[in-house]
């Protein structure tokens, strides 16, 4: 059963969230009103945010591992995930070649399509896929160790992952080859996302001492994702009203984390 809802979740997530990115593309981003990049990133930081501190954390400190042992965890995580985005960008930045002076501030599909512009669309999938595997790994955590949690773990990954997919199909249709063909090789990088689940079903299920260490690994890349990649790109000069927007749909993330968290809990007693 737990397998089960594991790969229906990690489809979810991953393909979920390409289709849904694909469908507010059509939709329309940007207007004064309207849902863009700049809210769907406040959106995913809170829900990362609220899943890492609220679920994921405490429940791996409530195993009774000693705490020290996953504080120092934590750590590394944080620094594995920085050196692993520093070895990429510097892959990116040879495989370009030499860049110019980078631009802080920017809007995010923008960002995402100055970023993989030059780069191979099979290698822009690679990437994805590997990135992807990693989310089903970390939802599998989060499932063998509660399934109210493995839910909200698999929320917030199709939140965060909108904005990103944006910027993916944005570049492939740069490359040509029309929407439906990006709209495709998308879905199946996102696919792979079930196979990290049912890998990390296998892992964690034959090495139960292992699981609190696997949370607190889910948590560092759920943090390090919203404080190093999103909530950068959301510090921009905004007039008050924009920021209170943007304040808003952050605080709209964490709030529905902990809504559909309460929501599962309650059906599930």
């Amino acid at each position: 059963m737990t397998l089960i809802a594991i790969i229906a979740a990690t489809l979810a997530a991953g393909i979920g969230s390409v289709w849904l990115a694909a469908l507010l593309m059509r939709a329309g981003l940007g207007g004064r009103w309207r849902v863009g990049p700049q809210h769907l990133l406040s959106l995913a930081a809170g829900a990362l945010l609220a899943t890492a501190f609220m679920h994921l954390l405490p429940e791996a400190f409530e195993s009774g591992a000693e705490a020290h042992d996953l504080f120092a965890v934590l750590l590394l995580g944080l620094v594995f995930f920085f050196v692993l985005e520093k070895a990429e960008l510097w892959h990116h930045g040879h495989e370009n070649g030499p860049q110019g002076a980078p631009h802080l501030h920017h809007d995010h599909s923008h960002d995402h399509e100055h970023h993989h512009h030059g780069k191979g669309g099979w290698t822009l999938l690679t990437g994805d896929s590997v990135h992807c595997f990693g989310d089903g790994v970390l939802i599998a955590s989060a499932f063998v160790a509660d399934l109210r949690l493995g839910l909200v773990a698999a929320l917030s990954v199709l939140a965060h992952e909108v904005p990103h997919h944006i910027g993916d199909l944005v570049a492939l249709r740069h490359r040509g080859g029309g929407r439906s063909m990006a709209l495709l090789k998308v879905s199946l990088a996102g696919s792979v996302t079930a196979l990290g689940g049912i890998a990390g079903y296998a892992l964690v299920g034959h090495w139960d001492a292992a699981l609190p260490y696997f949370l607190v690994v889910a948590a560092s890349s759920f943090v390090y994702v919203a404080l190093a990649d999103l909530i950068p790109q959301l510090q921009k000069r905004l007039s008050a009203a924009q920021s209170l927007v943007q304040i808003g749909w952050l605080l709209l993330g964490i709030s529905a984390v902990v809504l559909i968290s309460r929501l599962v809990h309650a059906q599930g007693h």
